[in-house]
């Protein structure tokens, strides 16, 4: 029997410059299955919009996703910081909730490893209550900056709706190894998002910072192993296709780029396919 066809996310940091109703919309007119919505602003510098709680925006979002047939996989994002307060996301998480997202986006960001999983722990409970998970991001500027930090805090949290998120970019900007991802255990991985690179990790951690937030290559323009990423990744886990690309973005509209992007993605994943076989 084959494996279940691969599906594929648009995630939001691809075409971020639109509102989150218009992302809906351009994921489906692309192709993709599903959309990646951010909930809550990541930096200052976000555009914000009315999308918690029952606004016209939610409304707009919930009309546009029942007419055009995408589905929500995740939102973002979740950040842990020593003052955070897990209960504040609660209105968040019911929004994403009523948007039918399946995963929570979450960043550890305390050095505190202690209170870090007691928080984790909280937002996998209040998330299960949902019937979503929370997925750690590792990433080289944040507390948890690499695969390993990951799954120690997952072990520590013991939560069974928590998980990882593999990241190409962040995989290979931290170093982290095929073995490594051959240790995670499989029920940890609920999505992974692919881009492509050059090889030569950036030299100081503002210029990582601004290759991850704006200058990511579509699958196959870099130098990154993405076929052999893809390969080790359980057959039926969703792709977010996220490559937030300045320079691109103001040459071609979000739909165009959306579409480029999933098409690369899909080359990819054939060719892990192909090599399977």
């Amino acid at each position: 029997m084959s494996p279940p066809a691969r599906r594929y996310s648009l995630a939001a940091l691809t075409v971020i410059e639109l509102a989150p109703p218009e992302m809906v919309s351009c994921a489906a007119a692309a192709g993709y299955q599903h959309v990646g919505l951010r909930l809550i602003p990541a930096t200052p510098d976000d555009r914000k919009h009315d999308v918690i709680g029952d606004t016209p925006t939610v409304r707009d979002i919930r009309q546009r996703l029942a007419s055009e047939g995408v589905t929500v996989l995740d939102v973002e994002v979740f950040r842990l910081r020593p003052d955070t307060r897990v209960a504040d996301f609660i209105p968040a998480i019911e929004t994403a909730a009523s948007l039918g997202a399946t995963n929570l986006l979450t960043t550890g960001q305390d050095a505190d490893l202690a209170r870090l999983a007691d928080r984790f722990a909280e937002l996998c409970s209040i998330a299960a209550r949902f019937g979503m998970s929370a997925d750690l991001e590792f990433m080289g500027w944040t507390e948890i900056d690499s695969i390993g930090a990951a799954c120690a805090l997952l072990e520590r949290a013991d939560c069974v709706n928590g998980g990882l998120i593999v990241d190409a970019l962040h995989f290979n900007r931290t170093s982290a190894t095929l073995a490594d991802l051959a240790a995670v255990p499989p029920h940890w991985l609920h999505f992974a998002q692919l881009c492509d690179a050059p090889a030569t990790v950036p030299a100081t951690m503002e210029d990582v910072i601004r290759e991850a937030r704006g200058a990511r290559l579509m699958p196959g323009e870099g130098e990154l192993d993405l076929t052999s990423l893809v390969k080790a990744l359980p057959p039926q886990l969703p792709i977010s296709v996220e490559i937030p690309n300045a320079e691109l973005g103001r040459t071609l509209g979000a739909v165009d780029r959306a579409r480029a992007a999933l098409r690369a993605t899909r080359e990819v994943v054939a060719s892990a396919s192909r090599a399977l076989n």
